[in-house]
């Protein structure tokens, strides 16, 4: 019998005729203004018109499937869920206890844990799986070794195309996606992750000088985690720096909140304030993260 890998993510709609229900399942069932839903899909469309969030997705699901039957041949079933897009994580969780399969590996397509991401996507397979099946989730890997050089590396590839005569006054901001402020108080070690990740992937690329921010923030009435990149970006400015990289370290592919919150959103005020601006390229489906993240599964067996 082959062990289950359920590879989970947030998901994204994939035509525009399905933001609006996608925006309500985030939403939790309440139903976004008709202000709500515009300016979100004004932020697809400056994308151009959908996310490739769901493509990327794929190719990494489909990169980790291959290492693992090229090395474990038949010994493992990949299937992929998602926490608010069809096909949805419970509905993959379901099928493979319909398969019989007796043992399912867990892996969420995010670095740092939280109880707000994270531990979400596992509680919701678990329960879905039930007690006749074992649950083994794959928790936050940002310290991994494999992951950080990658990052590293990103990062140095970033540096090299800012002029060697600014590099002096050059810093690195590492961000992730912000959570609700009182994860802190509950103790989530969410923030902590971020600032040791960030620091563990400096050191590598020998960066001197770093710091890290959050960035796109949820559109509710209740505080989240700051400060926001592109606060950050002005202070970084009004301080002296010349030019940042941007490394959303949260990330692990292309999407809204790196396509137009950085690309578009951050590169507007970098832009407004004369301040230098390159964005570290994305993991996607590279094949050494693929790699990586197979061998995550591999080891958790």
């Amino acid at each position: 019998m082959s062990t289950g890998v359920l590879v989970m993510a947030y998901g994204t709609p994939t035509t525009r005729e399905a933001v609006e229900s996608y925006y309500t399942r985030i939403r939790h069932g309440r139903a976004p203004s008709a202000e709500q839903l515009a300016d979100l899909i004004r932020r697809y469309d400056a994308i151009g018109g959908i996310s490739p969030l769901a493509e990327r997705t794929a190719a990494q699901v489909a990169g980790i499937a291959a290492h693992l039957d090229r090395n474990f041949p038949g010994k493992f079933d990949v299937r992929f869920g998602s926490k608010y897009e069809p096909p949805l994580l419970e509905d993959a969780a379901r099928g493979f206890v319909e398969s019989g399969v007796e043992t399912v590996i867990g892996l969420v397509l995010a670095p740092h844990e939280s109880s707000l991401s994270t531990r979400q996507y596992f509680e919701r397979a678990e329960a879905a799986l039930g007690a006749d099946v074992t649950f083994i989730p794959i928790r936050a890997w940002w310290d991994e070794e494999q992951f950080v050089t990658l990052m590293s590396d990103r990062v140095l590839d970033a540096v090299e195309r800012v002029p060697l005569e600014r590099r002096s006054s050059m810093e690195v901001i590492f961000s992730a996606h912000s959570l609700p402020q009182r994860i802190i108080s509950e103790g989530d070690s969410y923030p902590e992750q971020l600032r040791d990740s960030a620091r563990l992937a400096a050191q590598q690329a020998g960066v001197d000088r770093w710091d890290t921010a959050w960035q796109s923030a949820g559109r509710t009435e209740e505080p989240w985690m700051g400060p926001d990149i592109l606060t950050v970006l002005r202070d970084k400015h009004a301080s002296g720096v010349s030019d940042v990289v941007s490394c959303p370290i949260g990330f692990v592919s292309d999407h809204l909140e790196v396509l137009y919150d950085l690309d578009i959103e951050a590169v507007g005020v970098a832009n407004e304030l004369g301040l230098g601006f390159i964005r570290t390229a994305s993991l996607n489906d590279d094949q050494r993260f693929t790699s990586f993240l197979a061998e995550l599964v591999s080891r958790a067996r």
